[in-house]
């Protein structure tokens, strides 16, 4: 509902994106925790996309985005219902792309999987290579300018998504 007074209030909208998530470290499994990054991160997200896409199916045109994360590649041990729905998120922008491709329709799908990032988000053991958000925001900017489909933020995280998915799971 929110969104879509919004999108009126603005006159409508050329592009959407969708930039929320919660995932706490859960290495217990507390139901809690993991019940909050699912609903956020599953039910909100889909939420928000379902009245994004309505939106521009009616309109003929638009660009929408989500952030989802490189977390979306595999399961983790730490926060299990996180890297769960984030995968979620990416398959479903994933469907919608094909979707959108069948109809024809002028619609950019984008996916953003951004590696750790200097902000509050950025919890547990090994946190490595993380990008401080001025630099995180500007290739995010850049990637949607070029309406690419998929992009990881920073660009190195391609190297470590290429590995998290040859990856042996004896390994990973």
């Amino acid at each position: 509902e929110t969104l879509s007074k919004f999108i009126k209030e603005m006159g409508g909208v050329d592009l959407i994106v969708i930039s929320a998530g919660t995932g706490e470290v859960n290495s217990s499994l507390d139901w809690h925790l993991e019940n909050e990054a699912i609903k956020t991160n599953v039910s909100g997200f889909a939420a928000l996309v379902n009245v994004a896409m309505h939106y521009f199916m009616e309109k003929g045109s638009g660009h929408l985005v989500g952030i989802s994360s490189i977390a979306a590649l595999r399961g983790g041990r730490e926060s299990p219902a996180y890297n769960a729905s984030k995968a979620f998120e990416s398959n479903y922008m994933e469907g919608l792309r094909q979707k959108v491709r069948k109809s024809g329709l002028p619609i950019t799908i984008t996916d953003i999987k951004p590696g750790f990032v200097n902000t509050a988000m950025a919890k547990g053991d090994g946190i490595f290579w993380a990008a401080e958000p001025e630099k995180a925001a500007e290739q995010i900017y850049h990637v949607i300018k070029r309406k690419k489909s998929t992009a990881y933020i920073t660009r190195r995280w391609v190297l470590i998504a290429w590995l998290i998915k040859l990856m042996p799971g004896f390994i990973y």
